[in-house]
C-alpha cells in the first residue's frame, strides 16, 4: 500500500531501518501444518498485543502459495510478490514496509506503532493484511455489488480486483476509478495503476476470509 509518502528528510532513517532489519535471521525449517490449519490460526487471532516471536519461526509457515486460482492464499501471495517479492523485512524508498508494503499511517490505524517489531513479525504482518482487507471490503461492499461483473477499459471488474486495487490506492482511488467508468485512476510512485491491479488480481475467491462463518 503506497498511497501516502515519506518526506525526503526521512530517507536516511528509512535506510537505517532497512539495514537493521536486514540482519534479521530467517531459518529454513519444514512446515508441518496444512494450509487450512495455518490460515485458520491467522484468522482467529485476537487484538494486537506485544508478543515475542519464536526465534526459529519459518517464513514458509506463512508463505503458502498454491496453484489454485480461486484461493485466498494464492491471492495474498501474488499480491505480496508484486509488492515486495514476498520479503517480510523489505522497506522501500518511500518508507513502505513489510511483505505487503504498508505505510506507517495505515499501521497506526490497526494499532501498530513499533515498526521494527512489525518488520520482524511475519504473524503480525499477516494479521494486518487480513484486517486491512476486511476493512476495505466493508467500505467498498456497495461498489462491489454494483460494479462486479461489468467491464471497464478492457478490464472485468471482480471483487478480488477491487480489493487489490484498494490495497494500492485506498478505497478512495477505487471509487474514483469505478465512478468514472475506468477513465480516472490512481498511480503510485513506481508506476502501478488502479487499472493494472484490477486486471492482475481479478477472479480470486476471497469469500472464506471476507465472510467468516459465525460460530
Amino acid at each position: 500500500m503506497r498511497s501516502q509518502y515519506v518526506s525526503f528528510l526521512a530517507y536516511p532513517v528509512v535506510l537505517l531501518m532497512s539495514f537493521s532489519v536486514y540482519t534479521y535471521v530467517k531459518t529454513d525449517s519444514s512446515n508441518s501444518k496444512s494450509e487450512e490449519t495455518t490460515i485458520a490460526e491467522v484468522l482467529e487471532m485476537g487484538p494486537f498485543e506485544e508478543q515475542q516471536e519464536s526465534e526459529d519461526i519459518s517464513l514458509r509457515d506463512y508463505s503458502l502459495a498454491t496453484s489454485s486460482k480461486d484461493s485466498f492464499v494464492s491471492f495474498k501471495e501474488a499480491l505480496a510478490f508484486k509488492e515486495s517479492r514476498g520479503q517480510h523485512w523489505q522497506v522501500n524508498t518511500l518508507g513502505y514496509m513489510g511483505k505487503y508494503q504498508f505505510g506507517a499511517v495505515t499501521l497506526r490505524h490497526f494499532g501498530v506503532t513499533d515498526t521494527i517489531a512489525f518488520l520482524n513479525s511475519v504473524r503480525l504482518q499477516e494479521r494486518v493484511f487480513i484486517q486491512n482487507l476486511r476493512y476495505n471490503y466493508k467500505i467498498l461492499k456497495p461498489y462491489i455489488e454494483k460494479y462486479k461483473g461489468k467491464s471497464m477499459v478492457g478490464v472485468e471488474i471482480t471483487e478480488s480486483g477491487i480489493l487489490a486495487a484498494a490495497h494500492l490506492s485506498g478505497p478512495g482511488g477505487v471509487k474514483k476509478f469505478l465512478k468514472s467508468n475506468g477513465y480516472r485512476g490512481s498511480k503510485d510512485a513506481y508506476g502501478s495503476t488502479t487499472r493494472s491491479y484490477m486486471k492482475k488480481f481479478a477472479g480470486y475467491d476471497l469469500s472464506g476470509v471476507l465472510r467468516k462463518r459465525k460460530k
